[in-house]
């Protein structure tokens, strides 16, 4: 009942209102059975947009703390990662990769939409750099179709680190899904999952425009900092 409130009556309405996203193939993702979206992550607000402009629920899975806080303020983050259909997961431990696996393969063995960020944090330069091989996974286990997913200026919007997002048109493109049958059986095997994922990474370079680094952007956080990467901004 939350989800439906804040996607239809509160949340969705103001921020299309206000942000006027602009869709592209939209008409790709199918209409019912499972399917991954797999994006590029950009900014904290990539999971607030994609469940707002998809037709159907989908479902990310966020750090449990988001749902256990205390007051007023605790209440209102719980009920808005409730509301944007996020499942909370404790990704605290060595097993925290694979409880969000688990939870998106329960997702999509229901004929649900599961969202995933291949790369497993945001961007640190809005660059795309290298995907984790469970997105792969998901889609060999599951034999859902991947949907990739290209965030275009969210990073211009809302930096990571900015509170407050810019007051501007988003601008969000879908390509067309990819099928990985030809792969069934094959899951847990690395090349395969290396393979997969290197496809739908590419799917995404392609759709996006940004430049692919073939590093985990994990890797380059824990690096010193340098002199930061300019983009030109995507006329609206």
């Amino acid at each position: 009942m939350l989800y439906w409130l804040m996607k239809y009556i509160i949340l969705g309405p103001l921020l299309r209102l206000i942000f006027r996203p602009r869709v592209e193939g939209l008409h790709h993702v199918p209409e019912t059975g499972p399917v991954i979206l797999a994006s590029n992550h950009l900014s904290f607000s990539d999971s607030i947009f994609t469940p707002l402009i998809v037709p159907r629920k989908v479902t990310f899975v966020a750090k449990a703390e988001y749902f256990t806080g205390k007051g007023i303020k605790g209440w209102l983050t719980k009920a808005f990662f409730a509301g944007t259909g996020c499942i909370p997961v404790d990704r605290s431990g060595g097993r925290a990769a694979q409880a969000a696996l688990n939870t998106q393969l329960t997702v999509l063995r229901a004929g649900g939409v599961a969202g995933i960020y291949p790369e497993g944090t945001r961007s640190p330069d809005g660059r795309l750099y290298r995907g984790k091989t469970g997105v792969a996974r998901l889609a060999l286990e599951s034999g859902a179709p991947v949907v990739p997913v290209a965030m275009l200026n969210l990073d211009e919007i809302q930096p990571p680190g900015k509170l407050i997002p810019k007051i501007a048109r988003v601008r969000i493109r879908f390509g067309p899904p990819l099928d990985f049958s030809r792969y069934a059986g094959l899951a847990g095997d690395r090349f395969v999952e290396r393979a997969v994922t290197d496809e739908i990474m590419y799917e995404l370079m392609e759709l996006s425009g940004r430049e692919y680094i073939d590093m985990y952007a994990a890797k380059l956080k824990n690096q010193p900092p340098t002199e930061p990467v300019t983009r030109e901004p995507i006329a609206a």
